[in-house]
């Protein structure tokens, strides 16, 4: 799922959207990473009464996005997008279950640890606004 010829621009020039795959990778990640979250009984109650498709599509964008790929993310900040499962109860605990899952779907993926390094460092970067801090 990686690009790793250089093309003498050196692989850590490319964003993160690429070295992992772009848009064929985006994709599988999400459609992968839902079916792990909607079994994980610590974390699938927050999507109870969720279009699962629009939710699929935001977060393709959104990831695309956040990994440095085309710039199509249309959605809510993450403070107003998460609001709402505050008064659910989400915390710390909820949101190191969603990393872990989207962790163990890019191993799933094959994708190399470093990258998966990467991509969790994203996402510890949206920590205080998804819990509204």
């Amino acid at each position: 799922m990686t690009d790793t010829q250089n093309n003498g621009e050196g692989i850590m020039s490319k964003p993160l959207y690429e070295r992992i795959g772009g848009e064929p990778a985006v994709n599988a990640a999400v459609d992968i990473f839902y079916r792990k979250v909607l079994s994980d009984d610590r974390i699938n109650r927050f999507f109870d009464n969720v279009d699962m498709e629009k939710q699929a599509a935001k977060q393709k964008s959104f990831l695309t996005m956040a990994f440095g790929g085309p710039h199509n993310y249309t959605g809510e900040d993450m403070r107003k997008g998460h609001a709402h499962l505050l008064k659910m109860g989400l915390d710390d605990s909820h949101f190191d279950a969603v990393v872990e899952n989207l962790g163990a779907t890019l191993e799933e993926l094959n994708v190399p640890q470093e990258l998966i390094t990467e991509v969790v460092a994203i996402c510890e970067t949206t920590r205080n606004d998804v819990l509204g801090r």
